[in-house]
């Protein structure tokens, strides 16, 4: 298991590194047309349309970041009241809630995609399928992560602290986080 985890891991380096450029060119692009047209009344006539593109795909991808690292707020009031067994099926039936919910996700994805496949988009003339692919791409890595926890869970190898995988707020999730990065760990 510990060789998923690192390969997770890696995926999401790798998805940080990529929000990371998507960013810089939606910055770069939306920057540019608003010098272009305020200063010399011409624009990027695709920037709008790839930057929208860009942020549709950010937040699917950051979705993802933060599903890895549990970082999505929820209230965990009455879970984390629980003793070990309640939090583990607490946790047991919400993943396979999500995994079901993801499902939903795909196929309707999937659907969109197969619909907009022969659609052009209006200025760039791009497929309008690589709008819901974004959909695809979090509904697959999320199914993994859940099915990942759901066989740590079942193999008794989540920590009493991983059964609790929501946050009360940004700031509690930030400072774990961090504390995690440092190796400072409960």
């Amino acid at each position: 298991m510990e060789w998923l985890d690192k390969a997770t891991a890696a995926y999401c380096k790798l998805l940080e590194l990529l929000l990371v450029l998507l960013l810089a060119a939606m910055v770069l692009m939306v920057f540019g047309n608003v010098v272009l047209r305020y200063g010399f009344n011409s624009g990027i006539t695709f920037s709008e349309e790839l930057s929208r593109w860009a942020f549709v795909w950010m937040t699917f991808l950051g979705a993802i970041v933060a599903l890895k690292d549990n970082g999505h707020l929820g209230t965990d009031m009455l879970v984390g009241r629980l003793g070990p067994k309640g939090k583990k099926v607490c946790l047991g039936v919400a993943e396979t809630l999500m995994l079901y919910a993801v499902w939903l996700l795909l196929s309707g994805s999937w659907a969109q995609t197969r619909i907009s496949w022969e659609v052009e988009a209006p200025v760039t003339g791009w497929s309008m399928a690589w709008l819901p692919i974004a959909g695809i791409v979090f509904a697959i890595s999320a199914a993994v992560f859940h099915a990942l926890k759901l066989v740590k869970l079942a193999t008794g190898k989540l920590r009493e602290d991983e059964l609790v995988t929501v946050q009360e707020s940004e700031d509690l999730a930030h400072i774990q986080h961090e504390a995690e990065r440092k190796g400072d760990t409960k």
